[in-house]
């Protein structure tokens, strides 16, 4: 409340993102003398470290980054932890629709804040393909990758082989017909029409990308949703290609919207892969038992960083 509070008294709107890079009252003062806000840089400190290199964590759909409290879990001996943020989330700049072209903006970036390896990436959903793609690049030019990290991260369903699409729409159909029949008549009812009403509130974000009555350009309530609706596009674009380094694989527990074995989506696309599964369902990795994919996500560091 401060901080919107401030920005108003000094009659200038600022983007939401701002929060960002200027979290203290007095950061914020200092950004509204300036004349014109100037471009932040896509990296967000989430944790203050000064060992090196440090942690990335790639964004999801949304384009923000909500991974404070994870890195606040992980023990990571004083490396500093970087989200990154989506271009155009901020309401100043188009956000992209291609994974290629969000890997290599955020690549050219991470010049400044990181000018080579090794790179521990890490990306949740959506941003484990972009992830995925950074390290891709990174390979190219020859630049040591010693952790790459999806979290519960896959394909678009069509790029899915013919026998993994038709066991991924039997559980979730399973999935479904199960949650009806733990219901009474009435709850299920009103679950389909909740159901329904989130599949047409989605569509219409998709196919539309109408913003929020009375939501301002500069909000994240308004520039999510542009950004999700460019990462719905670079989503049903991008088909992984294959990669000569190792993947570790984080999976949730109880979701059964993804595949129930990760390894029969990635372990052909990777040169080495290794899985295992934390508690909760995708949604909630984020915002539920953050210590055990902390956990992991921390013995992934420390693995990686290990001496050979």
């Amino acid at each position: 409340m401060q901080y919107a509070a401030s920005a108003q008294q000094c009659g200038r709107e600022l983007p939401s993102a701002t929060l960002y890079h200027a979290p203290t009252i007095a950061q914020l003062a200092r950004l509204l003398e300036q004349p014109a806000l100037p471009r932040f840089s896509p990296f967000v400190e989430v944790k203050a470290g000064s060992e090196k290199p440090p942690i990335l964590i790639v964004h999801g759909l949304a384009g923000t980054v909500p991974f404070f409290e994870l890195a606040r879990d992980m023990a990571t001996e004083g490396h500093s932890v970087y989200g990154i943020q989506a271009k155009g989330v901020d309401g100043l700049e188009e956000p992209f629709d291609r994974v290629e072209d969000m890997a290599a903006f955020y690549l050219r970036s991470l010049r400044d804040l990181q000018p080579q390896g090794p790179y521990l990436l890490v990306g949740y959903s959506f941003g484990g393909l972009v992830a995925l793609e950074m390290a891709q690049s990174l390979h190219e030019v020859g630049e040591n990758v010693a952790l790459l990290a999806l979290v519960d991260a896959y394909p678009e369903a069509r790029y899915l082989l013919p026998a993994q699409r038709l066991r991924l729409r039997a559980q979730r159909i399973g999935s479904r017909i199960s949650d009806l029949q733990r219901r009474s008549v009435p709850a299920g009812i009103t679950y389909v029409a909740s159901r329904l009403k989130y599949r047409l509130r989605v569509g219409e974000a998709y196919e539309e990308g109408k913003p929020p009555s009375g939501a301002s350009r500069l909000s994240f309530e308004y520039t999510t949703l542009r950004v999700k609706q460019k990462a719905y596009v670079a989503l049903e674009r991008y088909r992984p290609q294959f990669y000569s380094g190792k993947i570790k694989f984080v999976k949730s527990e109880t979701d059964s919207y993804y595949p129930a074995n990760p390894a029969a989506v990635w372990a052909k696309l990777a040169a080495g892969f290794e899985a295992e599964t934390v508690p909760g369902g995708h949604l909630d990795m984020l915002t539920g038992d953050i210590k055990s994919l902390a956990a992991v996500l921390t013995r992934y560091v420390n693995e990686a960083l290990r001496p050979k």
